[in-house]
């Protein structure tokens, strides 16, 4: 088991959140780092700090544990979404996300 920091800014997505929904995915990555240790080395029970940033109380709000193996984050491919990628190919994803709870 491995331990990661997630960021999040609570006005988007917040521990509360968290709470309230049981179980998400970590959606909109745009970090090639970030996105090859999701992809790579975030496991099913690795445990995670839920690190909340641009908020009066800025630190770790909670703890989670990822609940997914990596898949392609679907934002990638919806024009709708802020995280829409154009150059994103369906038969080999760019963006990849995990499910947290």
């Amino acid at each position: 088991m491995a331990y990661w920091l997630l960021k999040s800014e609570p006005s988007d997505y917040s521990i509360d959140d968290l709470q309230r929904d049981g179980i998400t995915p970590w959606d909109g990555i745009r970090n090639f780092q970030a996105r090859n240790f999701i992809r790579d080395q975030l496991t099913i029970g690795d445990q995670v700090y839920i690190y909340h940033s641009s908020c009066k109380q800025v630190g770790i709000a909670g703890v989670g544990e990822v609940a997914s193996a990596a898949y392609a984050d679907p934002a990638q491919f919806n024009e709708s979404s802020k995280y829409f990628d154009d150059k994103a190919d369906p038969d080999d994803p760019k963006w990849f996300v995990v499910d947290i709870k």
